[in-house]
């Protein structure tokens, strides 16, 4: 085949899925996860149930790839803002706030979404990611003296994730702000 038809067609395939995933998404939020039907989503993406299932096998499928896309957005998001301008101390002070609203937003999946979206391996590769992202960018914080270094960054790594996942319930973004205060004042150097 021509390569501008194979173009066209895998252009058209991609703009099939992503409305699949943002449909799916949208109506489990308002009707939730057992309430939605692929008849539904076919239906409301525009396309043949046939069609549908030649791209996923059910519901529970079409989310798990609506969240993989999610993670690697916020992954990215981290990323620019952890290698961006400024001291290591300020990018990571930016760094430690996205990620608390990440799990603030995370946090209104509620509880029956949360535990299938993240239960799978992609969850766990991308918090390993994470990890090892944010442990880079606070030893280059210790290499500066924005950060404490009497502590290894791979245990004040833990240290963040954890405490920031506290973020999830708060109802506030004074609330958030004021959790990453603690956190970060946790990352200063002693004396």
């Amino acid at each position: 085949m021509p390569k501008l038809w194979n173009e066209t067609i895998e252009e058209h395939r991609r703009a099939v899925r992503d409305a699949v995933l943002e449909t799916t998404a949208a109506l489990v939020t308002e009707h939730g996860l057992r309430a939605v039907t692929m008849s539904k989503i076919a239906e409301e993406s525009g396309i043949g149930r046939a069609t549908l299932y030649k791209y996923f096998p059910d519901v529970e499928s079409i989310m798990a790839a609506w969240h993989e896309g999610q993670i690697a957005g916020h992954l990215h998001e981290l990323a620019e803002l952890g290698h961006g301008p400024g001291s290591p101390g300020e990018r990571l002070e930016l760094v430690l706030e996205a990620y608390a609203f990440i799990q603030r937003r995370r946090h209104g999946h509620g509880p029956e979404l949360g535990a299938m979206l993240h239960r799978g391996e992609h969850v766990r590769g991308a918090e390993r990611h994470l990890h090892l992202f944010l442990r880079e960018l606070l030893a280059e914080g210790a290499r500066t003296g924005d950060v404490r270094n009497d502590v290894s960054p791979d245990e004040l790594a833990s240290y963040c994730l954890h405490a920031l996942a506290a973020a999830g319930p708060l109802a506030s973004k004074a609330a958030v702000g004021r959790l990453v205060a603690v956190v970060r004042s946790g990352l200063r150097p002693p004396g």
